[in-house]
């Protein structure tokens, strides 16, 4: 099989050439090189041998490719993703720079190259996980990008509140167990074990409640895919999730059925803290789809609500009037039109990814843009 699988053209050149080996997740790598973006095929999770194999081969078919030298190989700030340690290796044989793009910065980064953007921007990036510029998991931010005519720079302006993550990895598997973590920072840690006993095994929801009440292995993380998890195992929609985003897909299903029954239906919210939010859910389980849809409703808007006031009120401190919507969460479409129907009531214009998408499959070509304006201007790509 080709492991390149086709070039598209860009509004404005890139002013390094650059490659760039994508994401863990969905993993895609680019050449950007003038004008044109060289895609390699999409390789899948990088967990897998096989896709490993597969990125290794397209980083040498994109090499042949190039009109010219390469300037640097751009990659994800994570240190051991293989990704980053391919760019590392190539960077080394090729004997030049290997630059680290965090990742929620190459997500608005993309959407920048796609459309020819050279302003500063306020990004709302939304997705399950990526390290921050401080080391901590980040994936519910509110960030402010300087464009590309300035120096690729930005800075976490706001964030959702952090949520405990009891197990680390494993909360991501196991809705339930952000949920338990919502009741328990509402000093309702007691109630852990009665909900989730006869869901997960008395043993199960004793030991979650047990770490975190001792506050072990129990990683925190800004992630907007954690807080939709919390949402649906607050109210039962799900105890484990047998592939990526399965909950959060259920609970936007849900709110879009309550929506369309109910299209004057409003749940304000202004803040990026939602474990008041989530907290109130735990009472509508058992009530029935109908109780579970509203609920649904709810933390959608709640969620959409917040995002957009802290939008509105960074783009007002910052004098810009666009704000960019990216991250894989965005393919969540009752989400992306509430956020951009508040966004735009106040004027400001509204930005989405195109032919790039929303999610880790097009993070190459942010990682390989941000990284050219790097070596073009010497800035500094983490935060400032």
């Amino acid at each position: 099989m080709n492991p390149l699988a086709h070039s598209v053209r860009l509004p404005r050149p890139a002013p390094q050439r650059v490659l760039a080996c994508g994401a863990y997740l969905k993993n895609r790598a680019c050449l950007l090189d003038g004008t044109h973006v060289h895609w390699s095929a999409l390789h899948g999770d990088l967990g897998d041998p096989s896709s490993r194999q597969a990125l290794a081969q397209s980083v040498e078919a994109l090499l042949a490719q190039a009109s010219g030298p390469l300037q640097a190989i751009a990659n994800d700030l994570h240190p051991d993703f293989y990704s980053t340690q391919l760019a590392n290796d190539v960077a080394h044989s090729l004997g030049i720079p290997a630059v680290a793009v965090q990742h929620h910065h190459a997500h608005v980064g993309a959407v920048l190259a796609e459309q020819g953007i050279g302003h500063p921007v306020i990004a709302l990036t939304l997705d399950g996980f990526g390290l921050g510029a401080d080391g901590n998991a980040w994936g519910g931010e509110v960030l402010w990008v300087d464009g590309a005519d300035h120096g690729p720079v930005f800075q976490r302006v706001g964030h959702l509140a952090a949520l405990a993550q009891p197990g680390g990895d494993a909360a991501a598997r196991e809705p339930w167990r952000v949920a338990a973590a919502v009741l328990f920072a509402c000093n309702r840690g007691d109630e852990i074990e009665p909900v989730f006993s006869p869901l997960v095994g008395a043993a199960a929801a004793k030991t979650v409640h047990t770490m975190l009440a001792r506050g072990l292995n129990c990683p925190h993380s800004s992630s907007a895919g954690r807080w939709f998890d919390a949402a649906a195992g607050a109210l039962g929609i799900s105890v484990r999730q047998s592939h990526e985003a399965e909950a959060a897909i259920v609970l936007e299903q849900l709110a879009a059925q309550w929506l369309s029954a109910h299209p004057d239906f409003l749940f304000e919210w202004t803040s990026l803290d939602l474990h008041a939010v989530v907290a109130p859910l735990f009472a509508l389980r058992g009530q029935g789809t109908d109780a579970q849809a509203r609920g649904a409703a709810q933390f959608h808007l709640a969620l959409a609500t917040g995002l957009a006031h802290a939008a509105a009120e960074a783009a007002s401190r910052h004098g810009t009037e666009t704000v960019v919507l990216t991250g894989g969460c965005f393919a969540n479409r009752v989400l992306r039109t509430a956020v951009r129907i508040q966004l735009e009531r106040q004027t400001l214009q509204v930005v989405e990814p195109q032919w790039v998408g929303c999610g880790d499959e097009g993070l190459a070509l942010g990682q390989a843009w941000l990284a050219g304006w790097f070596m073009d201007k010497s800035f500094d790509i983490l935060e400032s």
